[in-house]
């Protein structure tokens, strides 16, 4: 067997093996015989037609299974001796059966050879979040507003009100279409984006009252949809009181009192901001280290993680695109994301690589049995047992690993913490 390994770029390989009849042979000889008792051909009998007529017959297929046969042998044996390292299957571009001998080019893409710039002196802030009575009372309004009722208030419409009344679209003229109406819509002027024109334009009218409004389309150079909304009506969220009772109700009686209530939003708001604050950390760690590192990156790879961006866009809007949608462009548009995500994926095998980090049995087990401690006792064994099953492994083994990627790169990076204000809806994070 003779080989020939060569780069056509710093991630794709092109591997040409040629086999001589000794090798390729036997297993040439095999599927010819197989073929033969399988093959039925007009005059013979089943089995008993001339080897002749079989590789006239059946010989393109037959060199084709031999070839992937060969290919995925010699492949691996290769790899191993070699120390390759693919990160896709290879896919056979072309072989031919020639003087005696089996010729096969394979293509693949391999993890491509980098070195790991240091990141020891690496700095960072971390933020440090401290729950107020003003963050928990931010909390507990927007709760009381899912228990709250609309009523009509006779006064100019403030930025958090719903204005009720007609729209009509103007034509050049400034008159009103009356083929292009729409009666009572409703303005849930707190949804709208602060700069919208009708939030601006509605807030501060009251019934009885009509505004003219132009709306300009963003980065348009087409002339503003211009439209008249005559207000017939302002309405107002009243909010109920945080008694006990309604503690009770909203919490399944989880909760008695206002002040455990709150003590628990308050925990709960803790532990979110908390979670944000490192989440921020790791991605400004991950940002630095991909923008350090700009590693060159296998196309399958990034097709992976396309495909995994473009199936959480579509489970995030109930699972399916609609019919004009052009998933192409949109996967265009993805596709920066995508190769961010495969740098980071190869930046971290490279970092598990020079620390010698791995995933074992132990590690799992160990954290399925942690796990199953949040678990009732009857269920914890099965609980524990679930972790042989491929998939859930796998999954979870991926997350021990982020873990012990994160605690090296902490480990030896400076991390310091800044006090910071829990981020409201209208603060930039």
């Amino acid at each position: 067997m003779q080989k020939i390994i060569s780069n056509s770029n710093e991630t794709e390989q092109i591997l040409e093996i040629t086999l001589t009849a000794e090798e390729f042979g036997p297993e040439y000889t095999q599927e010819l015989e197989e073929a033969r008792r399988s093959i039925q051909i007009k005059g013979f009998r089943k089995g008993h037609a001339p080897v002749s007529l079989v590789k006239k017959l059946a010989g393109p297929s037959l060199e084709t299974t031999v070839a992937e046969k060969m290919a995925s042998k010699y492949f691996t044996e290769i790899v191993e001796a070699e120390n390759i390292k693919p990160v896709n299957r290879a896919e056979i571009v072309s072989f031919s059966f020639k003087d005696d001998q089996l010729t096969i080019k394979l293509a693949y893409e391999i993890q491509p050879e980098f070195e790991l710039n240091d990141f020891s002196g690496y700095s960072f802030t971390k933020a440090l979040y401290t729950i107020t009575d003003e963050d928990v009372d931010r909390e507990v309004n927007h709760i009381l507003k899912g228990h709250g009722s609309l009523i009509s208030v006779d006064e100019a419409a403030s930025a958090t009100d719903t204005v009720i009344g007609d729209v009509w679209k103007l034509n050049e003229a400034g008159e009103q279409d009356e083929t292009q109406k729409t009666s009572n819509h409703h303005f849930s002027l707190e949804y709208l984006p602060e700069g919208n024109p009708f939030r601006k334009e509605l807030t501060g009218k009251k019934a009885g009252e009509s505004v003219d409004i132009e709306n300009r389309e963003p980065d348009s150079e087409t002339e503003p949809s211009r439209y008249r909304v005559a207000v017939s009506e302002v309405k107002r969220l009243d909010l109920p009181e945080l008694t006990e009772e309604l503690v009770k109700e909203i919490t399944d009686q989880q909760f008695e009192s206002v002040a455990d209530f709150r003590a628990d939003i308050q925990a709960q708001l803790q532990k979110h901001f908390t979670k944000k604050a490192e989440d921020d950390l790791l991605e400004s760690i991950s940002a630095k280290l991909i923008e350090d590192n700009p590693v060159p990156t296998p196309e399958s790879i990034v097709a992976s993680f396309s495909n995994m961006l473009l199936e959480n866009a579509k489970r995030q809007i109930g699972g399916n695109f609609p019919k004009d949608f052009n998933s192409a462009d949109f996967r265009e548009t993805l596709r920066p994301n995508a190769i961010k995500h495969a740098q980071w994926m190869i930046i971290t095998r490279k970092i598990a690589e020079t620390g010698s980090i791995s995933v074992t049995d132990d590690d799992l087990k160990a954290y399925m049995e942690k796990e199953a401690m949040n678990h009732p006792e009857a269920q914890r064994e099965q609980f524990v047992e679930s972790y042989k099953n491929p998939e859930i492994s796998d999954y979870i083994a991926e997350m021990i690993f982020k873990g012990k990627i994160y605690d090296l790169l902490k480990s030896q990076v400076t991390i310091i913490e800044e006090a910071k204000p829990v981020p409201t809806p209208n603060m930039e994070e």
